[in-house]
Protein backbone atom coordinates (compact mmCIF):
# COMPACT_ATOMS: atom_id res chain seq x y z
CA UNK A 1 0.00 0.00 0.00
CA UNK A 2 1.35 3.48 -0.83
CA UNK A 3 2.24 5.84 2.00
CA UNK A 4 -0.73 8.01 2.93
CA UNK A 5 -0.40 11.79 2.72
CA UNK A 6 -1.83 12.53 6.14
CA UNK A 7 0.62 12.45 9.04
CA UNK A 8 0.08 12.06 12.79
CA UNK A 9 -3.00 13.71 14.30
CA UNK A 10 -2.02 16.51 16.70
CA UNK A 11 -4.21 17.38 19.67
CA UNK A 12 -5.05 21.07 19.76
CA UNK A 13 -7.74 23.16 21.41
CA UNK A 14 -10.76 22.58 19.16
CA UNK A 15 -13.36 24.96 17.83
CA UNK A 16 -16.82 23.45 17.58
CA UNK A 17 -18.12 23.18 14.01
CA UNK A 18 -21.16 21.26 12.83
CA UNK A 19 -21.43 19.99 9.28
CA UNK A 20 -23.27 17.34 7.31
CA UNK A 21 -21.24 14.85 5.29
CA UNK A 22 -22.64 12.77 2.47
CA UNK A 23 -22.74 9.10 3.50
CA UNK A 24 -20.26 8.15 0.77
CA UNK A 25 -17.75 10.72 2.01
CA UNK A 26 -18.13 9.48 5.59
CA UNK A 27 -17.51 5.89 4.42
CA UNK A 28 -14.36 7.02 2.62
CA UNK A 29 -13.24 8.97 5.68
CA UNK A 30 -13.75 5.88 7.88
CA UNK A 31 -11.83 3.71 5.38
CA UNK A 32 -9.01 6.28 5.28
CA UNK A 33 -8.89 6.33 9.08
CA UNK A 34 -8.64 2.55 9.13
CA UNK A 35 -5.80 2.56 6.57
CA UNK A 36 -3.98 5.36 8.40
CA UNK A 37 -4.34 3.49 11.69
CA UNK A 38 -2.79 0.38 10.14
CA UNK A 39 0.04 2.43 8.64
CA UNK A 40 0.80 4.22 11.91
CA UNK A 41 0.34 1.15 14.09
CA UNK A 42 -2.40 2.70 16.20
CA UNK A 43 -6.10 2.92 15.44
CA UNK A 44 -7.84 6.23 14.75
CA UNK A 45 -10.72 6.25 17.23
CA UNK A 46 -12.84 8.86 15.43
CA UNK A 47 -12.52 9.32 11.65
CA UNK A 48 -14.00 12.83 11.94
CA UNK A 49 -10.73 13.90 13.60
CA UNK A 50 -9.07 13.52 10.20
CA UNK A 51 -11.07 16.38 8.68
CA UNK A 52 -8.96 19.18 10.19
CA UNK A 53 -5.53 17.83 9.18
CA UNK A 54 -6.90 16.99 5.72
CA UNK A 55 -8.17 20.55 5.29
CA UNK A 56 -4.88 21.96 6.60
CA UNK A 57 -2.90 19.83 4.14
CA UNK A 58 -5.22 20.77 1.27
CA UNK A 59 -4.95 24.50 2.00
CA UNK A 60 -1.17 24.32 2.51
CA UNK A 61 -0.73 22.61 -0.87
CA UNK A 62 -3.01 24.94 -2.86
CA UNK A 63 -0.62 27.16 -4.82
CA UNK A 64 -3.39 29.46 -6.02
CA UNK A 65 -4.47 30.13 -2.45
CA UNK A 66 -0.87 30.75 -1.33
CA UNK A 67 -0.45 33.27 -4.14
CA UNK A 68 -3.76 34.96 -3.25
CA UNK A 69 -2.64 35.26 0.39
CA UNK A 70 0.59 36.96 -0.67
CA UNK A 71 -1.13 39.40 -3.02
CA UNK A 72 -2.64 42.42 -1.28
CA UNK A 73 -6.31 43.06 -1.99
Amino acid sequence: MPKLRLGPIVDDKPLKVTLDLPASLHRDLAAYAEALGREQGRPIADPVRLIVPMLERFIASDRGFAKAKRTPS
